[in-house]
Formats: C-alpha cells, sequence, structure tokens
C-alpha cells in the first residue's frame, strides 16, 4: 500500500508531529472530502505500507523527523513544488534562497532520485511572462542540478476554487504556439541540467508537446526503492492523462496555510484559519473529531510485495539500487 501525503495539504511544512504520532500509533482516520460521515480508518504498520510519498513546497520541518520515520522502517520519496511564482501568488512561503537550500540539503540527505521537483503549475501573468518565467527556470534548474533527476510540469487548470483564488489576477494566455516555444526551451534547459521533463495531467504537454506523462506516485520508482518489482494498477480516480498508481491520501482539503492563489485544494482562508484551530496533533484526523454519527471503514490497497525487513530488501546495501540504498545508511541522523 501506498500512502500519499499529500496532495490535499502540506503534511511536511505543518503537519509534522501528528504524522509521527500517526505512524507511531499505526493508524489514522481520514474523512471522504466528498461525503464527511464516511471516514476511513488506514493502516500505517511498517508492514502494511510500502512506501509514504510526502507532497510539499517546504519540507524544511520535516527534515529532522526523517531519521525517526527511517527507524519506524518506513521508505519515502519527495514531491518538492519550487515554482517561479512571485509574493502576490504564493504568499506565505519561504524565501525561495532557503527553499532552493532545503531541496540541496534534502537531496544530499536521502539521494537525488527521490526529490522530485515540480515546477507546477505554469501560469503567466503581466508581471511574469513567458520570457521571465524561462530566466527563473533556467537559475532554478542550474541551482538544483545534481540535486534532483525530474521536473513534473503543468500548465494552470482553472478549477472552480482556483479561478475564485486568482480573482484580479492579470492572467495571461498565450497562443499555443507561443506556449510550445516555451516549452520546447523547458526541455533544452531541463537537459542541460540533466533534468528530465514530465508532464502532470496535462493533455497539451503529452499530446502537442510530446511530454511523457507523469507518474508522481511511481510503481519504477518504486521498485528501485524496495529493490524488487512491484505490481499495482493504475489509479482510476485521478484525472485523464494521470500516469500514478493506486494510493490512499491522508490529507484534508481547506488546511494548508500557504495560501498560494492558484491553489485548487483551498476554498478560503477563512476555512483553513477554521480547520487548522481546529487541529490535535494526538488526534487520528487531521483536523476535527469523531462526532459519533460516522461510519468507520477499514481501508486498505494490498501490498506490493511480500514483507520484508529493511536488510532483507537491500542485502549490503549499494547491490540493489546504489543512489537509493537504506536511507539510515546515507547522511546523519
Amino acid at each position: 500500500m501506498i500512502i500519499s501525503a499529500s496532495r490535499r495539504t502540506d503534511i511536511p511544512a505543518f503537519y509534522g508531529e501528528w504524522l509521527l504520532n500517526r505512524l507511531r500509533e499505526g493508524s489514522v482516520l481520514v474523512r471522504n472530502p466528498f461525503n464527511p460521515r464516511q471516514v476511513s480508518r488506514v493502516s500505517l504498520e511498517s508492514g502494511a505500507v510500502d512506501c509514504l510519498v510526502f507532497w510539499t513546497k517546504n519540507p524544511a520541518p520535516l527534515l529532522p523527523r526523517l531519521a525517526e520515520i527511517e527507524r519506524l522502517d518506513h521508505y519515502f520519496y519527495f514531491q518538492y513544488t519550487l515554482t517561479a511564482c512571485d509574493r502576490s501568488l504564493e504568499k506565505h512561503l519561504p524565501a525561495r534562497s532557503e527553499r532552493i537550500a532545503t531541496f540541496r540539503t534534502l537531496a544530499e540527505r536521502i539521494g537525488p532520485e527521490r526529490v522530485l521537483w515540480r515546477f507546477d503549475p505554469i501560469l503567466f501573468t503581466r508581471g511574469q511572462g513567458p520570457e521571465l518565467l524561462l530566466r527563473e527556470f533556467s537559475d532554478l534548474a542550474a541551482k538544483l542540478r545534481g540535486h534532483t533527476r525530474q521536473c513534473t510540469v503543468s500548465f494552470l487548470s482553472l478549477y472552480a476554487k482556483c479561478r475564485r483564488n486568482l480573482a484580479g489576477v492579470d492572467l495571461l494566455t498565450p497562443e499555443d504556439r507561443e506556449r510550445m516555444a516555451f516549452v520546447r526551451r523547458l526541455v533544452e534547459i531541463g537537459s542541460e541540467n540533466d533534468i528530465v521533463l514530465r508532464a502532470c495531467c496535462d493533455t497539451f504537454l503529452q499530446e502537442q508537446c510530446g511530454i511523457e506523462a507523469a507518474r508522481c506516485i511511481d510503481d519504477r520508482l518504486l521498485a528501485a526503492i524496495l529493490g524488487q518489482p512491484v505490481r499495482i494498477t493504475k489509479d482510476k480516480g485521478q484525472r485523464p492523462g494521470c500516469g500514478c498508481v493506486a494510493s490512499i491520501d491522508i490529507g484534508a482539503y481547506n488546511t494548508c496555510p500557504h495560501g498560494c492563489r492558484y491553489c485548487y485544494a483551498n476554498s478560503s482562508e477563512l476555512a483553513v484559519a477554521t480547520n487548522r484551530a481546529a487541529h490535535d496533533p494526538c488526534s487520528p484526523l487531521l483536523t476535527g473529531t469523531l462526532t459519533g454519527q460516522e461510519t468507520v471503514i477499514n481501508r486498505t490497497i494490498g501490498p506490493l510485495s511480500p514483507a520484508m525487513s529493511r536488510a532483507e530488501r537491500f542485502g549490503d546495501g549499494d547491490a540493489v539500487f546504489s543512489c537509493a540504498r537504506p536511507p539510515s545508511s546515507r547522511g546523519t541522523e
């Protein structure tokens, strides 16, 4: 079973203490975002979980906790979003220089194959047009060279929440030929820095620009991390064009205080503040408590491989996967 933590919120940035408590206790409760009275109980025992996939814009608060996650015998990798958006769009993130430094530190700690860069979403405004974004992307790619192998990209999708949150932002919509020229330069810049581009649920990038679909929840990477083949079905609950395999998300919408204007996961700052106030790091739920009116069911996805210890999976280390040996053997504890 793969645990996604999380497409719905930034658990590494804001909920690391809660996550560790859940891993120690071996389970978590997750509300159905479309029916709050339906709650899933998900095992977080190391024997049930093959891998944790972290989605974040600022993993710095989680870095001191990685050693304990490893001691609990969990494998993991990161989807790390680092865009060229300015403060008008990403209001509450740390300075970009800090996030670049954190990216490099994390990659040195666990290996560049396990830190996947997301330059996502791509959106153009009057103040940040294509040429400026290309310069910013080039600067980021140069600074991340050797610290990641892949960059996932997509153009902004204007979901209802995004449209509402972006009200008042002067968005530009280039013609297709301009976007194709932009993408060609992204590919060239990535290649110059040994970074391959992948497209996240973006049919234009895939069909018009020839960019391979990303697998953010990636069975190929998991096989390399685990040191053996895995068999898992495609995630049927994701958007068309998504290459991800099946996982269980343990996050909750309307809980991320980064305040990014393009975010699809938040309805309003008030909703985020309300849910943050209801967060208890000792609760099995990310926010709030059970009321007694819920139906709680056990949810799982079958294991990808027979249960094995870390030593059994990796033997003496480098023979299986030299770039992602057992996490505890890299860096300092």
